[in-house]
């Protein structure tokens, strides 16, 4: 089995069967970080094709600066937030036109798509993206703090005060007791 170098120095130069084994040997992990990100498994496998489509032409601007996985978190939480924004767009315009058709009436909440995420995890998206992305990688994905920071593209320092301002605003969101 090929390193990492290899295969992605292979996929660069238009390996299709690299690139094929690079997504076969990161896909798991790709999905693994959409659904805690999405907390919905049909949204996560959109998340994760998108992240793989993408991979596709972003593997030949990879600069090879640190880790395939640390490139790929940053990757797939981008791919997550974006597909959040045109999730919440559409279902907005979909309200929209809902409203304008029963003539204002409210529309029914039936079965909402993030129903099966966690009270916490569904508060931890509302908070902003730099704090939520860091309250995934600490508490979700186990980085320690050096690691996110990396992914993240800042200091280790601005992690930590991404968590601590997490911890107080989930707080007040969630009336939670000390101690998370």
């Amino acid at each position: 089995m090929a390193d990492v170098s290899t295969l992605v120095a292979q996929a660069r130069a238009g390996d299709r069967s690299a690139f094929g084994l690079l997504i076969e040997q990161n896909y798991d992990f790709i999905h693994r970080i959409a659904w805690r990100w999405s907390g919905n498994r049909n949204d996560a496998e959109d998340i994760a094709q998108d992240v793989c489509i993408k991979l596709g032409s972003a593997i030949r601007q990879w600069r090879g600066e640190g880790l395939l996985r640390t490139w790929l978190y940053r990757m797939t939480l981008n791919a997550a937030r974006d597909h959040l924004r045109r999730h919440a767009r559409e279902k907005h315009k979909a309200e929209a036109y809902h409203r304008e058709l029963l003539n204002d009436a409210p529309v029914a909440d039936g079965a909402d798509a993030e129903a099966g995420v966690s009270a916490l995890w569904a508060a931890v998206k509302t908070l902003p993206d730099k704090t939520a992305d860091a309250v995934l990688l600490v508490y979700g994905e186990g980085l320690n703090h050096a690691h996110a920071a990396q992914v993240l593209d800042c200091a280790e320092a601005t992690v930590s005060w991404h968590i601590h301002d997490a911890k107080k605003r989930l707080k007040r969101i969630l009336r939670a007791p000390e101690g998370f």
